[in-house]
């Protein structure tokens, strides 16, 4: 019977993915057992719970452009206009523009978020159990991978009713016996979406609550901290002026120099 040969690896892709994704979120929970009081988010945790280093080395760029301390070009090159940096994370963004005062914005990004003032922040929030270690940080990767699993079992269903099939099997006993590791897999991500959605790749239960309130607080009268409030937590999506949004957009690879 080959078909059996094909419902053995759908049991074991099935299985293994509830199981990881089940273990993950049983890790993400133990982060939530020091529930936060009194603790209030400042723009750079908002902007590492919603989308991590990269999402900070964004936040950081788009300030010091609204500042006029940093030109960014639509072309996709950065200059620095004052060189003076006012916390940690800006004058990253500076010492990875380098020496020269100009860069291609792709590369200093990368470098602002790999900087030891981000790993720092990572660090604070992890400790205060608002941000999941790197270890941990697989509820929404679990989440990908029972979905994959569910397609990879309706595929191997397929070819195993594409083959001819003995006389003493049923089709429909072999459709049954597929269904049994889809409806695991299904199972698994209603589950998954009732108890821990959203699935945040950074933020705990904690930060994710905290991250609610700071949105809920921020946003408010057309000002400078809910415009940078939307970029900590929707990205660069959310920058409303047309150059400013063109020169992350670029992606340019030829090194013209700065236009």
């Amino acid at each position: 019977m080959v078909w059996v040969l094909l419902l053995l690896p759908a049991w074991f892709v099935a299985g293994a993915a509830c199981t990881r994704l089940c273990l993950a979120a049983v890790r993400a929970a133990s982060a939530d057992t020091h529930p936060q009081r009194g603790r209030e988010l400042d723009l750079y945790e908002a902007a590492f719970l919603s989308g991590g280093p990269a999402r900070v080395a964004d936040l950081t760029l788009v300030s010091m452009a609204r500042q006029r301390r940093l030109l960014l070009a639509h072309t996709g090159w950065a200059t620095v206009v004052d060189p003076r940096g006012r916390d940690e994370m800006e004058r990253s963004v500076i010492g990875a523009i380098g020496p020269g005062g100009q860069s291609r914005i792709a590369p200093v990004r990368d470098s602002a978020a790999a900087a030891e003032a981000v790993r720092n922040l990572a660090e604070r929030l992890v400790s205060a159990g608002l941000a999941v270690p790197d270890e941990t940080r697989t509820v929404a990767a679990g989440v990908r991978r029972v979905r994959r699993a569910a397609l990879a079992v309706c595929a191997l269903g397929a070819a195993a009713l594409a083959l001819p099939v003995p006389t003493d099997v049923p089709r429909g006993l072999i459709a049954l016996w597929f269904a049994l590791p889809l409806i695991l897999t299904v199972s698994c991500l209603a589950i998954a979406r009732i108890e821990v959605h959203p699935y945040s790749a950074w933020a705990s239960p904690a930060g994710q609550r905290l991250l609610g309130a700071f949105v809920r607080q921020a946003y408010g009268p057309a000002d400078e901290r809910a415009y940078l409030t939307s970029v900590a937590v929707r990205g660069v999506r959310a920058v409303g002026e047309p150059d400013l949004r063109a020169a992350f957009a670029h992606r340019e690879e030829s090194w013209n120099g700065p236009g």
